[in-house]
């Protein structure tokens, strides 16, 4: 918690709310509940903020599990090929602090915010930071070989995303493309900004 946010608990009259939240569902690591949770998931939303505290949020996606649980301290997650921008991992470079939100929008509809740091993991690094071979081994079989990297994430704080206003929405089936370099595939110029340049 930040001193901006509890100076505006003060300020606004919500401090005994805000306490009830913080002893009953924020915790500084995941537990099993929160690690069954990632497991299912297929998308999350990243934000992280370069030195100077210029935020960047994005999206990450992959098969259910793409993000992986090590410990209840240590979360990895793929970073696929991309446009080349690096914005988040160059963030990252500047400024560990990262933050998660897992959104279940088709079961349980519910969420989970993940707050912690973060660091740029090379393939050939894997096993330095503990894993062995056949884990791995298996993390390349179930990626397919499209991780170019990984990003670790050393867990400060996890709590609740409430479902309030979280909407149902319905999965289709659909082929992904993963690491595609195809224009329409990727959206193209979907907002017409090279087309005004």
């Amino acid at each position: 918690m930040s001193q901006g946010e509890r100076n505006l608990q003060t300020h606004y009259g919500t401090k005994r709310r805000a306490d009830a939240f913080y002893t009953n569902q924020m915790i500084d690591h995941v537990n099993h509940e929160m690690t069954r949770f990632i497991a299912d998931q297929e998308m999350v939303f990243i934000s992280t903020a370069d030195a100077k505290g210029n935020c960047d949020n994005s999206f990450r996606a992959g098969d259910p599990g793409f993000v992986r649980v090590l410990d209840a301290h240590t979360l990895l997650y793929p970073e696929y090929r991309g446009n080349g921008v690096m914005a988040s991992l160059g963030n990252i470079t500047e400024n560990p602090h990262i933050g998660l939100m897992f959104i279940d929008f088709f079961t349980h509809h519910i969420g989970l915010h993940v707050n912690g740091s973060a660091a740029i993991i090379e393939n050939e690094d894997l096993p330095a930071i503990g894993l062995d071979a056949a884990t791995i081994e298996q993390m390349h079989t179930e990626e397919g070989g499209r991780a170019e990297r990984w990003v670790r994430i050393r867990v400060d704080e996890a709590y609740i995303h409430c479902s309030k206003h979280i909407p149902h929405l319905v999965r289709q089936s659909d082929v992904t493309d993963w690491g595609t370099d195809d224009e329409k595939k990727k959206g193209g110029d979907f907002f017409n900004v090279k087309g005004r340049k």
